[in-house]
């Protein structure tokens, strides 16, 4: 072979071609998908990040660049030039993009070789996730994994032009920060040049966007990474990204008719979907009452009702009980589901019991009478009231929680979207959007004996509440809302404080003095003392947003080195121990408890 292939520039990517193309002379470089020999003529599917293309090595018309192609295995790294020619009639691949063509190869360079991978790059391979984690680099060439990381890509340069177009301004915000509280723990850095001194890995840009409102940058941007050091699961990561923003002199309805806008871009960009703002709207009580949780999926029914007042003097004590110590009792019908087996129910139960329910009540309604357990407990008015409430018909089998507010709706909740995925309710190809708003502004730890921030302390409560800071906290609403979607929560945001004296009571209701906050948030109580203008913002999850568009079933699966739930990253072995002269640098003694 010459060497001209060595000097030349690839002219086209494998899914470029077509009939249009026959006649021309191209050059493709890529990976060796497969390679076929059919009695003496060997065909290549060569890959790209675009597809694949068939090239064909002809022993009739170039005998040493045939002999040479015997050599090639997959995942070999080749370049070729050759001439596009239609494939034979009859013999077009319908699946392919470029299925109407085939390259005559006339030059072939091998350009690297490659060892035997340890699992096909293809879809739908039965391979174990670590495998596929500790190699990453070749899991990556899959088509899906590909597609989704494009799709990333395309989702993040239209949030880019949508906010640019909106008069957002990109800025930077630092990565090395102060550990402030957040709601996670933070990743810690130590400092060499201060030592026994920390930085702190930012959960998230929030006060530093809020300096930049306080700056005079009214609309800011930014798409971040962000470290928590949490509990991991699929839907979360130790470091994620967000689509960032805030706004000053604005309300809610400002930020949210801007967020619905990019959302709505990006889904025209990606999925070429028009998902139609203004979205739906619910208060975070409503979700509760009707769904059990605060991100609710409305692509299927089977809401939550509220027996509690039919259950109040029940001989049924877990039921008259839980209600008497303030609890609720709720039910849920699955229609049409009486024929649920004893390992189904078992299933459900264990399900229920994982939101810390001690049990979970049913009673079957069967033609001619209802069949539970529990059925003799109550009387006739009482099974008259539940069945009208609850819409009790033959064939229906209703589930029960009773206990404190939260453990039920936690508990039902999560049943209902077991159901609702067990029942094929959901239809997988439609977008359901939802505003939850009105959030209590504190929750109260139960292990820490004190209030905490649901959102984080920064977020301003209603003005009317104002009042019941000191005198019953619970009542406080926040200007808090998420954006709920196909019941993943994909976006939050507030309108903040920017008052001094306001910041610090929402922080003294938090149970810290002056001492404490001073030295926590000084800084951001100084900068709100210089001026600042009412603002607001909302942050959205890239990783999870990606994750809906791609119909992927873990983040991991649109993050192109994601780490395992425990940390890990396989491909680089991170995290990994530090060695004597590195400690010492940093003034760091590792004694590990065992």
């Amino acid at each position: 072979m010459t060497d001209k292939l060595k000097d030349m520039r690839r002219t086209h990517h494998l899914n470029e071609l077509g009939s249009a193309d026959v006649g021309k002379e191209v050059v493709l470089m890529g990976w060796v998908q497969r390679r076929r020999d059919h009695g003496g003529v060997i065909f290549v599917d060569l890959r790209d990040r675009e597809g694949l293309t068939q090239v064909v090595f002809n022993p009739g018309f170039h005998p040493d660049i045939h002999e040479k192609a015997h050599t090639i295995r997959s995942e070999f790294v080749i370049g070729v030039r050759g001439k596009v020619e239609r494939r034979p009639e009859g013999m077009a691949n319908t699946g392919l993009t470029t299925g109407e063509i085939e390259v005559m190869v006339s030059e072939l360079k091998i350009l690297n070789t490659a060892r035997t991978p340890p699992f096909l790059v293809e879809d739908d391979i039965d391979v174990n996730e670590n495998i596929r984690l500790q190699y990453r680099h070749i899991d990556l060439r899959r088509p899906s994994l590909q597609r989704n990381i494009i799709k990333r890509h395309r989702a993040s340069f239209a949030a880019r032009k949508f906010l640019d177009a909106n008069g957002f301004l990109e800025i930077e915000t630092p990565v090395l920060t102060k550990s402030t509280p957040e709601g996670a723990r933070d990743y810690l850095v130590p400092s060499r040049l201060n030592p026994g001194s920390f930085y702190a890995l930012p959960q998230s840009p929030q006060l530093f966007k809020q300096l930049l409102m306080i700056s005079g940058f009214d609309r800011y941007f930014q798409i971040v990474r962000c470290f928590r050091d949490e509990d991991l699961r699929a839907d979360r990561q130790p470091e994620f990204t967000q689509i960032d923003m805030e706004m000053s002199f604005v309300g809610e309805e400002d930020i949210m008719r801007v967020a619905e806008g990019l959302i709505a871009e990006i889904f025209a960009v990606v999925a070429d979907v028009d998902v139609a703002p203004p979205f739906e709207r619910m208060t975070y009580a409503d979700a509760l009452a009707r769904y059990g949780l605060d991100k609710p999926d409305l692509r299927f029914g089977l809401e939550l009702v509220d027996i509690s007042d039919i259950m109040e003097k029940t001989d049924f004590k877990v039921f008259s009980g839980a209600v008497k110590k303030g609890g609720i009792v709720k039910a849920i019908n699955a229609k049409g589901c009486a024929d649920f087996t004893r390992r189904e129910i078992d299933e459900m139960t264990d399900l229920a019991g994982v939101y810390r329910a001690k049990g979970l009540a049913w009673i079957k309604v069967r033609q001619d009478a209802w069949q539970s357990p529990i059925i003799k407990f109550f009387s006739e008015e009482e099974k008259a009231a539940m069945a009208e409430r609850l819409d009790m018909q033959p064939g229906d089998i209703v589930f029960f929680g009773a206990d404190q507010e939260k453990i039920v709706n936690e508990a039902l909740g999560h049943l209902r979207n077991f159901l609702g995925k067990k029942l094929g309710l959901i239809d997988d190809s439609t977008y359901k959007f939802l505003w939850v708003t009105d959030f209590p502004m504190f929750e109260y730890d139960e292990t820490e004996k004190r209030f905490q921030a649901m959102h984080h302390p920064f977020t301003s409560p209603f003005e009317e509440d104002y009042g019941l800071l000191e005198t019953d906290p619970t009542a406080v609403r926040s200007r808090a809302y998420d954006l709920v979607l196909n019941g993943s929560e994909i976006g939050g945001g507030s309108i903040r404080i920017h008052s001094k004296d306001l910041q610090i009571k929402i922080l003294e209701a938090l149970g810290m003095d002056a001492a404490e906050y001073e030295n926590k948030f000084g800084f951001l109580i100084s900068a709100l003392e210089s001026g600042a203008p009412p603002h607001g913002g909302i942050a959205f999850g890239l990783d999870r947003l990606m994750t809906i568009l791609c119909g992927g079933a873990s983040i991991r699966e649109v993050i192109p080195f994601p780490k395992t739930q425990k940390g890990a990253c396989l491909l680089t072995d991170a995290p990994s121990s530090a060695s004597p002269e590195q400690l010492l640098e940093l003034g760091i003694k590792v004694d590990l408890i065992e």
